[in-house]
């Protein structure tokens, strides 16, 4: 029986008004966390998943990955109307979504949103149906020294899409990866930065630091410059994106759509990878770069494209070798594990309606979402409307709840108040706090790599350079390197000139 035959029996499974009903509540409620800040994916299925325990397998799994990719969908939408990332995958749609908005592009941008999202996720579900085997052989290739490169090879990434100067990006880059080493060390135990206080034996949290960073900063901003014009309600047709608009998203689109199934492939590469080496790209293919962070259509389509791309390759590592490519999936793993079913490769064979099941309502959950977010675009574009006295308070109450809901720890909110005060003093001077953000994320698992690499082989540095793996990702940072040095001499040239 080829693919396309287990496909339809999915769909026969996927279609019963009981699991149609668990992925509607899903997507739904996905679609809820991602719009509010600090929640995200994680938190969403996490609140939900006791109720699990009472469903068939194949109903949890549909329920629980309709609010994974729900939240990715929704969490595009506070990015775009406040600038606050609704979660951590869409702090590059902060960049030129919320430019769009103040341009009085709010429509156009959350409809060019959803359009990439439903695109990017239904070619990472078809690559999930059509090369899950084969992908999830190739990326055991993908060791600890191998990863470690390929973390630093994204932080060199976002170095060179920065918008502020190289000296300041670097700075931001050292101090996220000094930020990321605060709380007990992997390996040793041994508290790290925590001077005493238990609390932080996890480190800082990521939502507190993202939330203020980006959302409480972007308020202060925003009140500061005493902003009070919003943009108009939009009619159906200023919801439609221009031709020009749509012209200029298409190419992002395809293309993150491709990043994005690749780093969800690969474990332990979160979206906001994907999502930051797609922004790269369109930056680099641009004809206009300096229209980047001002509003960028390309800046949107791509990492938000890639973002939901992501989701359905993600799940490869999960349901074919049975291990959570990144902690959103971990949720899904203890779900079928509650239920007596282990991912891996005899997932197919035993259990092939959960896994043929859960494709399907991924391809019938992506035209849910379509239907639940665009009717709903004039609904979102009106918060923008709202005068910034009264909308403030509600934001902040909004970013406290979210912060706190993920760990239940007071510390946390003092995290994100200084976190939005520090965010505020670097946009003054002029600091991109984005590349601060990725080396939170990336830092702990590039050391965790090195240490590891370096355990395995005894202290021999060349681990760093052996494997196919290693060695792509080695000529990709050279490369990156060269196009920085030849770039920079150009614009010496020309400006003696």
């Amino acid at each position: 029986m080829n693919a396309f035959a287990h496909l339809l029996d999915g769909f026969a499974t996927a279609l019963s008004l009981k699991n149609l009903f668990l992925c509607f509540v899903g997507c739904l409620w996905g679609t809820a966390v991602g719009v509010l800040p600090g929640l995200g994916p994680m938190a969403g299925m996490a609140l939900l998943l006791p109720l699990t325990f009472s469903l068939d397998p194949t109903g949890g799994i549909i329920m629980l990955a309709g609010i994974f990719y729900g939240a990715m969908y929704g969490g595009s939408t506070t990015s775009i109307l406040l600038g606050i990332p609704g979660e951590a995958a869409s702090i590059v749609t902060c960049i030129d979504g919320h430019k769009m908005a103040k341009k009085g592009r709010a429509g156009a941008a959350l409809t060019i949103a959803a359009v990439g999202s439903f695109v990017g996720g239904s070619v990472s579900i078809l690559g999930l149906m059509l090369f899950a085997p084969n992908l999830a052989e190739l990326m055991l290739t993908v060791g600890p020294g191998a990863e470690a490169v390929l973390m630093a090879t994204a932080l060199l990434v976002v170095a060179a899409v920065s918008n502020g100067p190289p000296i300041k990006t670097f700075t931001m880059i050292v101090l996220g990866l000094a930020i990321g080493t605060v709380g007990l060390d992997g390996q040793t135990a041994a508290q790290r930065f925590m001077f005493g206080h238990l609390e932080l034996a996890d480190g800082l949290s990521f939502v507190a630091l993202a939330i203020g960073l980006f959302g409480l900063s972007e308020l202060m901003n925003s009140l500061g410059e005493g902003v009070t014009e919003r943009p108009k309600t939009p009619t159906l047709r200023e919801m439609i994106p221009t031709r020009q608009e749509a012209s200029e998203s298409v190419g992002p689109t395809l293309r993150g759509s491709g990043i994005g199934f690749v780093f969800g492939a690969i474990p332990g590469v979160s979206h906001i990878v994907s999502t930051f080496v797609s922004y790269a790209v369109e930056k680099k293919l641009s004809k206009h770069p300096e229209q980047f962070g001002e509003g960028a259509v390309a800046g949107l389509a791509g990492p938000e494209t890639a973002n939901n791309a992501t989701t359905g390759s993600s799940m490869i590592p999960l349901l074919v070798l049975g291990i959570p490519a990144i902690p959103s999936t971990a949720i899904l793993l203890s779900a079928l594990q509650n239920h007596g079913v282990q991912p891996g490769p005899l997932l197919l064979v035993e259990h092939p309606e959960i896994f043929w099941g859960l494709i399907a309502s991924m391809y019938i959950g992506n035209l849910i979402l379509v239907f639940l977010n665009l009717p709903m675009v004039g609904l979102f574009v009106r918060l923008l409307r709202t005068p910034m006295y009264l909308l403030a308070p509600l934001v902040v109450m909004v970013c406290a709840i979210g912060v706190y809901s993920v760990r239940a720890e007071p510390l946390d909110l003092a995290v994100m108040v200084v976190a939005g005060a520090v965010g505020y003093l670097l946009r003054r001077f002029g600091y991109d706090v984005a590349p601060l953000l990725l080396a939170v994320v990336l830092g702990d698992r590039m050391e965790s790599g090195i240490r590891t690499a370096l355990s395995i082989s005894a202290g021999d540095y060349m681990i760093f350079f052996k494997g196919p793996a290693s060695q792509t990702f080695i000529a990709l940072f050279a490369t990156i390197v060269l196009v920085r040095i030849v770039t920079g001499l150009m614009r010496i040239g020309q400006a003696k000139k």
